[in-house]
């Protein structure tokens, strides 16, 4: 039992310096979230139009296709530069169809197994490589089936292109963001991201995260074709690009819309599938970009290897911090802190409990806890039982909870009140309720990656049922005041 206590405590010890390590070298992040409130990178206006490939994977996806191919077809962006490729996969309804009427050219692909958006995106892009040419194209945009754009948006994605940037993500908004507590807390959730993470790395030419939609990226970078097949594919190919030496930069003007789930069901199913992708995208890039960290292999100057010996050295300086930023965010610190109040609270203080009654608490002098800590605890116990300590290091566990999302609910409220001019009309009293329930959606995520290591898991399409066109966006501002969706 003496054994067994001790190993146990070794090993929460190790878990509380790992932990702790990363949460101070993480430290860092306070200057995005200070930098992002006042602060985003701008691009001048383009001196020259470039061609470009949008690429769209939609399976069963009739209800919302013809509203996105729309929204692209009324770009102020010359037509003739833009050309749309949907690839209707394994689709069961008029998804094809819908898109060849709007003047798309789809694809139609059959393989039930093989079913995440990466192999979609994998068999459109070798269909284009074949029929088109790779170089045809000097950019690829990515959008799902669901999302809308605003009237400039490739506009204002060209002047970031023709600025020499590779790879840039967007403005995602949310077209229903005030169907429930769901759908805002997801909305929420993808502006807490471009406040706290996208407008900082960008201004200061890092590579910030692409998330799923809504990205370009020049045609260099799938030369060798669609490589990322894994359940969060996008992930994967952020790891890899910064590996290659990649900066990933945001455009706060270009803006579009997409829509949430608005069932708790199906929210529980994305969150558990993005966070067994997560952890697959540890596997396959986290050794790479760990790597990058001390070993760049020439990457950082891959386009500049007739610079001067400062401005390579400064690239290579910044393409190791790129690569310990982005192994931050593929890693899943969130699971390593939630095995760690487990063991810490639960497990290890039981045992150990144990050993107080068989040992008289000398066995727990070999712990991290000091004498004080220690001899409060003895007198409890003498006094009221273990039963009672117990219950406190209980309570204290879930104070620190308690402590964690009432910051959850700051953060909700510094969103509304900092994004208030992109967020739909919603009533005070709902954005009141959106903000106390919008922490369990991070809650949601923690557990969801516990589940994740132990379930198979397999994708699965999310429905989309919104009818919103672009007409019902008014212009340069929020959606309008009487919009909500039918689900």
């Amino acid at each position: 039992m003496k054994t067994l206590m001790k190993i146990l405590l070794i090993i929460r010890d190790v878990i509380d310096v790992v932990s702790d390590s990363i949460g101070y070298l993480l430290k860092y992040k306070i200057i995005y979230k200070i930098t992002g409130i006042f602060f985003t990178r701008k691009f001048k206006e383009a001196k020259q139009n470039h061609k470009y490939a949008i690429l769209v994977a939609a399976r069963n996806e009739e209800t919302v296709i013809g509203n996105l191919v729309d929204s692209i077809n009324k770009q102020d962006y010359p037509s003739e530069l833009v050309t749309v490729f949907v690839v209707a996969d394994n689709c069961t309804d008029n998804t094809a169809k819908i898109a060849r009427e709007l003047g798309a050219i789809c694809y139609e692909r059959f393989d039930p197994d093989h079913r995440t958006k990466g192999y979609a995106l994998q068999f459109l892009v070798e269909n284009i490589r074949r029929d088109y040419g790779i170089d045809s194209f000097e950019g690829y945009f990515i959008f799902d089936a669901d999302n809308l754009l605003k009237e400039d948006y490739i506009t204002r994605m060209n002047e970031s292109f023709d600025a020499g940037q590779k790879i840039i993500t967007s403005y995602r908004n949310t077209k229903n963001f005030g169907d429930n507590w769901i759908s805002a807390s997801y909305g929420v959730h993808w502006l807490r991201t471009i406040r706290n993470e996208h407008r900082a790395r960008s201004l200061f030419h890092l590579a910030t995260r692409i998330q799923g939609t809504g990205f370009l990226f020049a045609h260099e970078l799938i030369k060798d074709g669609w490589n990322y097949v894994s359940l969060t594919e996008d992930r994967a190919f952020c790891a890899d690009a910064v590996a290659q030496g990649y900066q990933i930069s945001y455009n706060n003007d270009a803006e579009f819309y997409d829509e949430q789930p608005v069932d708790m069901k199906i929210a529980w199913r994305q969150r558990v599938r993005w966070s067994k992708g997560h952890l697959q995208a540890l596997a396959e890039t986290g050794p790479q970009l760990l790597k990058h960290i001390f070993v760049t292999g020439g990457a950082a100057n891959r386009e500049c290897k007739n610079a001067p010996w400062w401005k390579k050295l400064f690239n290579n300086i910044r393409l190791r911090f790129m690569s310990l930023d982005m192994l931050s965010v593929v890693y899943p610190r969130a699971l390593l802190i939630l095995f760690k109040r487990i063991v810490k609270y639960y497990l290890v203080l039981s045992l150990i409990l144990i050993g107080w009654q068989c040992y008289n608490f000398d066995f727990f002098k070999v712990g991290v806890f000091g004498t004080p800590v220690i001899d409060g605890l003895k007198f409890i116990s003498a006094n009221h039982g273990t039963g009672a300590v117990i219950g406190i290091m209980t309570l204290s566990a879930f104070y620190a909870s308690l402590v964690s999302y009432f910051k959850n609910i700051f953060s909700a409220v510094y969103i509304y009140f900092i994004e208030r001019k992109h967020i739909e009309h919603i009533p005070l009293f709902k954005k009141v309720w959106y903000c106390i329930t919008f922490p369990i959606f991070d809650l949601i995520g923690k557990f969801s990656l516990l589940v994740a290591l132990f379930k198979k898991v397999e994708w699965k399409a999310i429905p989309h049922t919104s009818s919103v066109k672009i007409e019902d966006i008014r212009k340069g501002g929020p959606l309008k005041d009487n919009y909500t969706t039918k689900t």
